[in-house]
């Protein structure tokens, strides 16, 4: 693994259910851990709207992060990426090569 190109700082954000004064529920998303990792735009996809009228790209991401306890934890379902004021959706997570000493998070820009 090359530590040196690890440049890029990336927030992990949990989802999670806060409950107000009147018991309302609320879906929030919280700050989990942030750590270093490497990025590499793969190759994108088109996808059509609704109504078939619009292209929407959709850009891919995969993020490198050294294997840590906080990363084990993370799911696809929960948790999302926060880099350079975007947000990604976690596609898919791989642990890399058979060492097990990082972990690769293919993600999808979200759009706003």
């Amino acid at each position: 693994m090359n530590i040196e190109a690890m440049r890029c700082r990336i927030t992990f954000q949990r989802a999670q259910v806060q409950v107000d004064e009147f018991k309302n529920h609320k879906n929030t998303w919280t700050d989990y851990f942030t750590c270093w990792a490497t990025g590499a735009h793969t190759s994108g996809s088109e996808q059509t709207d609704e109504a078939g009228q619009q292209v929407i790209p959709q850009a891919t991401v995969d993020f490198t992060c050294r294997c840590c306890s906080e990363l084990k934890a993370v799911t696809k379902d929960s948790f999302r990426i926060w880099f350079g004021g975007d947000l990604y959706n976690i596609v898919d997570i791989n642990p890399n090569a058979w060492k097990n000493n990082s972990l690769k998070f293919r993600c999808q820009l979200v759009q706003r």
